[in-house]
């Protein structure tokens, strides 16, 4: 089995998608104010957005994208206009991650698990 997309609501699909082209996805379908696809740069996984009139309450959602280089994309999101919540910080799970939000509020972590990200010391056989 392999992970295909993952799927987040928005309220503005007109905000969104400049929003996750500027992380560096690319958009494949586009369908605003509906839905839209797009690929990741690396793997073969793709995100799609879907628009919604209610957002989810809370912290319901935790987007991650892995990024080998993550000081360096950070820096050139910053200069992009991109405001973080968090600048990258090496975690006691063994990644380093920056956060930041969407326009829809969606919490979006960028970061760097190398080895540790499927094999951490304490992954059960």
């Amino acid at each position: 089995m392999d992970l295909n997309q993952i799927t987040i609501p928005s309220m503005d699909l007109y905000r969104s998608v400049p929003f996750y082209q500027k992380l560096g996805l690319k958009l494949i379908v586009d369908s605003v104010p509906n839905y839209v696809r797009f690929e990741c740069p690396k793997g073969n996984s793709t995100f799609s957005i879907h628009h919604t009139n209610d957002l989810p309450s809370g912290e319901a959602i935790a987007i991650y994208f892995e990024t080998e280089h993550l000081d360096d994309e950070v820096e050139r999101l910053i200069r992009t206009g991109v405001k973080f919540d968090l600048l990258p910080t090496d975690q006691s799970w063994l990644w380093r991650e920056a956060r930041l939000r969407d326009p829809d509020g969606n919490r979006i972590i960028l970061y760097f698990g190398g080895k540790n990200r499927k094999n951490p010391p304490w992954r059960i056989s």
